[in-house]
């Protein structure tokens, strides 16, 4: 049976959030219990197409599963990736919905539904397109349906070479995002903005679409999510509300997953052709696979427990003179959507890289990793006296001249700062697309328009550690709100590195902030860190 909470914590919890007092007068439930190894829970919501639901699912490897009137899935919206997970939906008209619970291995979960807002509580210029193809479809509306089918026999996005005014510059496409029949609109989730963009309504017609000028080396991956509930509600809840709506493009048939649960699984995948070919990633019948050993690690200075794996490559011998290491954060993406152990198996056996082991560096949750990534002391000591001894003792080691410390986003930020602090254990960094733009007051320096960059400063105004660094960041991974986004505080790092005497190296790809770029660079990171000559 639900529990349901107090309006006494209810209501100021969410009216901190920004929501209006008006929907905080219903009682949102929660749900708790135990289940049997490969058994399921079901769960009735009340719910009014367009209502928008946002919840959360904790429970160690526990799924949800959204089911219609008739039990048949909807939608997956937990795959049990973290022991914490938020999920949020728009209903349709497919009611009374049930959210299903199921427990691949027996424990305990807990489901609360944080927000409910009725479709009736949500609160979106004419100009020439820059693409000839929808600027001849503007004086022949007639046309739309020709339009559509030629779109599904090709794919989207629209890409455009010729014809386009002002001419495009060398190396340059117009590439036009497109999406077919929305209500109130359609935003750009992904791509080549650092912003949910807004797509525009081309008149007459039920075109939506935005278009940009991209080189020609361009790679992106990207949702569209059309009519995003408008909440009176707080900026940062507001702008998370479009992952209820965000799905991949119906007309683009490549997908960041082999076999997608549902519309709403993976993102959209786009390619210009000269993007880089990632020729390491993929599993070779001739080269023998490491082993990749999944264990838990309790840490007593973070007070929590987290998932470690711990890859092996085959003939990895503990004692190897010339034995390297790779630390890895957000391991639970470094082993799955970037294949990092197939990487290293590709790279160690055609001799690019020394025999190479690695640990991958779970989070417990999306909170946990916030709090813990980013410049983090008490992280810091997790890593240096309970991490690597741990993986020392069980034959994971490497001298620190030939120890990697990699990650992304938060996680780039993470690995700056672990060499940076632990410099003993971690000569070698790797950062791609590092949040460089973080602060301990972040949100202040925000508000008065100030800068941050901590972890710059901090390298910048005291003696140069024995580090090797690499930094790569995005073209399109630019600031929002007058504050530089992670492609210029990376190149900002990168100078102050260099004005210290710091062995640093920097690489910049035509693309934007996501595992797709990540994925596809990683190869060249080891390289120019663990490299041999051939």
């Amino acid at each position: 049976m639900p529990r349901r909470l107090p309006l006494s914590i209810v209501l100021p919890a969410l009216l901190f959030s920004g929501l209006s007092a008006a929907l905080c007068a219903a009682e949102l439930p929660v749900y708790s219990g135990t289940l049997a190894a490969k058994s399921s829970r079901e769960h009735q919501l009340t719910l009014q197409p367009g209502d928008y639901v946002q919840g959360r699912l904790s429970g160690h490897g526990m799924r949800l599963v959204l089911l219609d009137k008739n039990g048949q899935r909807v939608r997956v919206l937990s795959q049990g990736k973290r022991d914490t997970e938020e999920f949020m939906f728009v209903a349709g008209a497919a009611g009374p919905y049930r959210l299903d619970v199921r427990a691949p291995q027996a424990g305990d979960y807990r489901l609360e539904l944080l927000q409910q807002v009725p479709r009736t509580a949500q609160t979106a210029p004419a100009q020439l397109p820059d693409s000839p193809r929808l600027r001849a479809l503007l004086q022949q509306p007639a046309g739309l349906e020709a339009f559509w089918a030629e779109l599904r026999h090709s794919t989207t996005p629209l890409v455009e070479s010729t014809g386009v005014t002002p001419p495009l510059a060398e190396h340059e496409t117009l590439v036009t995002f497109l999406w077919r029949g929305a209500e109130r609109g359609v935003r750009l989730f992904g791509g080549p903005s650092a912003d949910h963009e807004k797509l525009q309504h081309l008149p007459g017609t039920d075109v939506w679409y935005r278009s940009y000028r991209l080189p020609d080396s361009t790679r992106l991956a990207y949702r569209l999510a059309p009519d995003v509930p408008e909440l009176n509600a707080a900026p940062h809840i507001r702008r998370r509300a479009i992952l209820a709506t965000a799905q991949r493009d119906p007309l683009n048939p490549h997908s960041s997953i082999a076999a997608p649960l549902d519309q709403y699984d993976g993102e959209s995948l786009f390619e210009l052709p000269a993007a880089p070919v990632a020729i390491w990633n993929a599993p070779r019948p001739s080269v023998a696979a490491g082993s990749l050993e999944s264990l838990r690690l309790p840490s007593q200075i973070l007070g929590n427990s987290r998932e470690i794996q711990l890859y092996r490559p085959a003939g990895w011998q503990a004692n190897d003179p010339q034995r390297a290491l790779l630390v890895v954060f957000d391991g639970e993406h470094y082993t799955r959507d970037v294949p990092t152990p197939v990487i290293l198996d590709n790279l160690i056996a055609s001799g690019r890289l020394p025999r190479t082991a690695a640990i991958f560096i779970h989070n417990p949750s999306n909170e946990t990793r916030s709090q813990e990534l980013p410049p983090n002391p008490a992280f810091a000591r997790f890593l240096a006296e309970e991490l690597m001894p741990w993986a020392q003792a069980r034959g994971l080691s490497a001298p620190a001249s030939r120890t990697v410390v990699a990650g992304a986003s938060y996680g780039g930020l993470a690995a700056v700062w672990a060499g940076y602090s632990h410099p003993e254990l971690f000569g070698k960094v790797y950062s791609q697309s590092g949040s460089f733009w973080w602060a301990p007051d972040w949100e202040q320096a925000q508000r008065y328009s100030r800068p941050a960059e901590w972890l710059t400063e901090q390298i910048a105004s005291t003696p140069r550690q024995p580090l090797q660094i690499h930094l790569e960041a995005g073209l399109f991974e630019l600031g929002r709100d007058n504050q530089p986004g992670i492609r210029d505080t990376s190149r900002h790092l990168l100078h102050v590195l260099q004005a210290k005497g710091y062995a640093a190296s920097y690489r910049e790809y035509a693309a934007a902030h996501g595992y797709e770029h990540w994925r596809n660079s990683f190869a060249d990171g080891l390289l120019q860190l663990l490299g041999q000559a051939m």
